[in-house]
């Protein structure tokens, strides 16, 4: 099964990003999503931004994903 997480972009240079994973900071490309901005919400998959999503959106994942995975 493959599962892309929603995180929130803390910084990036050029085609690189850090995102805050729940408390977790993480490098990702950003190069299919050359438009995104800090502060954004992505979906990550394969240490890969593959789509900008709502922070509505990302919070609902999360919580989502808290049920299924449990809470740590």
């Amino acid at each position: 099964m493959c599962l892309a997480i929603p995180g929130k972009l803390l910084s990036r240079e050029e085609e690189t990003g850090i995102v805050d994973l729940g408390g977790i900071s993480q490098s990702i490309s950003l190069i299919f999503t050359p438009e995104v901005k800090i502060g954004d919400w992505v979906i990550i998959h394969t240490g890969f931004a593959l789509n900008i999503i709502t922070e509505s959106d990302a919070r609902k994942t999360i919580e989502l994903l808290q049920e299924v995975y449990g809470k740590e």
